[in-house]
């Protein structure tokens, strides 16, 4: 039976030619997309090719920019403070065109705390106990770790401490009852670190873009162990501005008694848009090639099906179940192989593209990249084996289409603009979660859509759910099938 369903449909021109145009279609946009990149970044230096991405300890894409007090500390020891106010200011959009609109506040991920790393130097491992402008208190390390601790109620204690490659994170409301947040290993920690004081503020998220913010913590009560040296102020990852002297946007300290008012910007986190192009953009097309994967699966079934060859309950007609099945694997199979061709070509090809033209690229490891690869092709898959059973159940082409695009394709387009990201959790257009190829951060707000690389279920879970609905539909339509032709046998 697997042999005579392949058979109909390479004999269909019509079927084979739509596939290839599939994989033509996709293909095509995204190495258009990948041709016409062009990031281009401003310095005082003037406009030229951006940078490649600072990337961490795990090969994560980084930014490491922030204000720090700090102390050398040989061996073990600890900081306490206490961190007793947070202020800050951030741009909004402009009221009046041309006149800079910045306001008071801190954004929900503005930081300030406690920090040990390795060296000053941007990308090394740290581990850092903070205050955050509306996340409470989170012990984060290496970038893209992070557990949160309590809430944020008037003045806050924290305490960091180190004993080898061990860094634990403390909290406490009054500074004698103390609660661990987290304990890290920051494997390879030389003997001798940077201890002290930070802050930092990401960008206020507008109009797909961040625009300034800063943050200001007010530290008080500060004692060191193992370290008792003079207080060294940094402004690590600041930059220049347009005369190549003066700082832009610059942090600083403030001593005011026994109080010290750290102010700075930036962020120490995952670069999830500022570090580079992503390997997904490149399958920004998929959509629009699936609804000839979607067209074919469906007028597979109905084309016999409006011939009477499908359902009929005479002895000559193979039994609709194992018919049924013998479609979706071929339909499956056929559309696997075109899902397959289409992301193993424009994938790499188009990230050589943005190479050769200059764009700084989201790190990616190979396995991650097959993941990307062959993600797409079961992807693409399990949305022509949900369409078939679609047109299995209503048994009207139009309808089946309709439905099959309205279920696949309209909720990825819309999470591409940035409107009802949620439909990526309940539809099967949550299997494009799979492309995904650099994490989304719990940590780290970025704009919810696909282009700014939003996708609210990790990878393997989103191709799940399309796979659910491929098995139901199928599931279902031979359920039906196989009583309505259990109704037509007669009785013995």
């Amino acid at each position: 039976m697997l042999r005579a369903e392949w058979t109909k449909f390479r004999s269909a021109r019509g079927w084979v030619l739509s596939m290839a145009a599939s994989v033509l279609v996709t293909v095509s946009l995204g190495l258009l997309i990948a041709g016409g990149a062009r990031s281009t970044c401003v310095t005082w230096k003037g406009e030229g090719p951006c940078p490649a991405p600072l990337v961490g300890p795990d090969g994560t894409a980084v930014k490491d920019k922030y204000y720090f007090v700090h102390q050398p500390l040989k061996g073990n020891g600890s900081i306490t403070a206490r961190v007793s106010d947070m202020t800050g200011q951030m741009r909004l959009p402009d009221a009046v065109p041309g006149v800079r609109n910045v306001k008071k506040g801190v954004v929900p991920w503005a930081k300030a705390g406690l920090l040990v790393r390795q060296s000053l130097t941007q990308g090394t491992p740290y581990a850092a106990v903070m205050i955050t402008g509306s996340h409470g208190v989170r012990m984060q390390h290496n970038f893209t770790h992070d557990v949160a601790g309590g809430p944020v109620q008037g003045p806050l204690w924290l305490r960091l401490t180190r004993s080898g490659d061990i860094l634990t994170g403390y909290e406490s409301g009054d500074g004698k009852t103390w609660t661990e947040v987290s304990t890290v290993r920051l494997t390879g920690l030389p003997e001798t670190v940077e201890i002290g004081l930070f802050a930092t503020s990401p960008g206020v998220l507008w109009e797909m873009a961040k625009a300034f913010a800063q943050a200001t913590a007010t530290f008080d009560q500060i004692t060191l162990q193992g370290a008792n040296g003079s207080w060294r102020r940094d402004d690590v990852g600041v930059s220049l501005g347009p005369d190549g002297k003066t700082l832009h946007h610059p942090g600083g300290v403030v001593e005011s008694g026994d109080k010290l008012l750290v102010t700075g910007g930036g962020d120490i986190g995952p670069a999830t848009v500022e570090g580079g192009l992503r390997a997904d953009l490149m399958l920004i097309g998929g959509a629009v090639g699936l609804i000839l994967v979607l067209v074919v699966a469906v007028t597979f079934f109905t084309a016999e099906h409006r011939r009477g060859l499908i359902g009929t309950g005479l002895p000559a007609e193979p039994h609709p179940a194992r018919l049924l099945a013998a479609k979706a694997v071929v339909v499956g199979a056929v559309a696997f192989v075109a899902g397959l061709v289409t992301s193993g070509v424009v994938v790499p090809v188009g990230l050589a593209m943005l190479r050769a033209n200059q764009n700084p690229i989201q790190p990616i490891t190979l396995g991650t990249e097959l993941r990307v690869i062959v993600g797409y092709a079961a992807l693409t898959a399990a949305a022509a084996v949900l369409a078939l059973g679609l047109a299995a159940l209503v048994k009207r082409g139009i309808v089946a289409i309709g439905l099959a695009i309205a279920l696949v394709v309209v909720p990825y387009l819309l999470a591409t603009a940035g409107l009802a990201p949620w439909l990526l959790m309940i539809t099967p257009a949550a299997g494009f979660a799979i492309t995904q190829s650099v994490p989304t951060f719990a940590h780290v707000d970025v704009d919810l859509s696909l282009l700014g690389g939003y996708y609210p279920l990790p990878p393997w879970a989103g191709l799940t759910v399309t796979c659910g609905y491929a098995a139901l539909a199928l599931g279902a339509a031979i359920a039906v099938h196989r009583r309505k032709v259990s109704r037509q046998v007669p009785l013995a």
